[in-house]
């Protein structure tokens, strides 16, 4: 249980960050950068952060439904499933999100594949380290 509460607190929130850089990123918005801008930008991911949960709540509990279902397979160590998690995760935001807008290319492709990786990555990372049973240490 602790691992969808990891999933569905962190991916939406991290998600929802990296979705708003995305696309700002590939409007063009940090060619001029001052703090004022990056205030405004911060403002509008707090009040966009509904939506975040909102729309991301569910594909970040089905990748951690998907880390669960590793969590069980013993011959999977803990940095191959995190490794796995991310691919999955990079491919499905990539498939949703790279055709959005006119643009398309390489930066497209990293950007909104980030928006899926990296906090299926770092859910995975948490709910390793704070969600898995410990394994009895037996000595010979």
């Amino acid at each position: 249980m602790k691992r969808y509460l990891i999933f569905g607190a962190v991916g939406p929130f991290v998600g929802g960050f990296l979705m708003l850089f995305a696309t700002t990123m590939a409007s063009g918005y940090w060619i001029d950068t001052n703090w004022p801008e990056i205030r405004k930008f911060l403002g509008a991911f707090v009040k966009t952060l509904q939506y975040s949960y909102l729309f991301g709540i569910v594909p970040a509990l089905m990748i951690g439904a998907i880390d669960d279902i590793l969590c069980h397979v013993k011959r999977i160590s803990p940095a191959v499933r995190l490794l796995i998690v991310a691919a999955i995760g990079f491919t499905a935001s990539e498939l949703i999100y790279g055709s959005r807008g006119p643009d398309t290319g390489v930066l497209q492709f990293l950007l909104y594949g980030i928006v899926g990786m990296v906090p299926a990555a770092l859910s995975s990372w948490l709910a390793h380290r704070y969600a898995d049973e410990r394994q009895p240490v037996h000595s010979t």
